[in-house]
């Protein structure tokens, strides 16, 4: 009785952190540093500053039709423009589970600099291209191959998760 109270419990948190309204965030202030917010998802806590993204590239629009698919001149065919795998985040800054795999997504980008391109969307500014791929909960995480289809990933992994998952789909070992 109590595991199933603990567990819908940490599903109630779960969908309000990643609804379709702002989460509640525990936000922590110290005179003269960058503003940070304490996030907590299934007893692991962060400390995440506010827009994380350092290495990572954030693609708008116009940017994606030019790098990874022109759905407009070729909405029935999947065709990859890119020149090295891609792992693209789909995100919104409100979204707490977001906040706590954006440290992942820059290691990610650090330790397969020369073998992939990791991407950021901001699902809240880019709504058609969330619309694109069908997102309905975030984070979600498009791992586009060189050759061959996309798969996308909902939810929060681990670090190791998203390195099994690359090497996997990409045939592509960690530097």
């Amino acid at each position: 009785m109590k595991r199933s109270l603990t567990l819908s419990g940490l599903a109630i948190f779960l969908l309000a952190a990643c609804g379709n309204s702002q989460a509640n965030s525990y936000k922590e202030k110290k005179e003269g540093s960058t503003p940070t917010e304490l996030v907590s998802v299934n007893d692991q806590v962060a400390l995440v500053t506010p827009a994380q993204s350092g290495g990572t590239k954030m693609l708008v629009k116009s940017e994606f039709l030019k790098t990874v698919w022109n759905y407009e001149t070729s909405p029935q065919v999947w065709k990859f423009l890119g020149d090295k795998p891609a792992l693209i985040d789909f995100y919104a800054d409100w979204c707490g589970p977001c906040k706590m795999i954006a440290p992942i997504m820059e290691e990610l980008n650090s330790e397969f600099i020369d073998k992939i391109n990791v991407y950021k969307i901001d699902t809240d500014k880019e709504q058609e291209l969330a619309r694109i791929f069908g997102i309905s909960s975030i984070p979600s995480v498009l791992f586009c191959p060189v050759d061959g289809k996309p798969q996308m990933a909902i939810g929060a992994m681990s670090k190791q998760g998203y390195i099994e998952a690359i090497e996997k789909v990409f045939s592509i070992k960690q530097n």
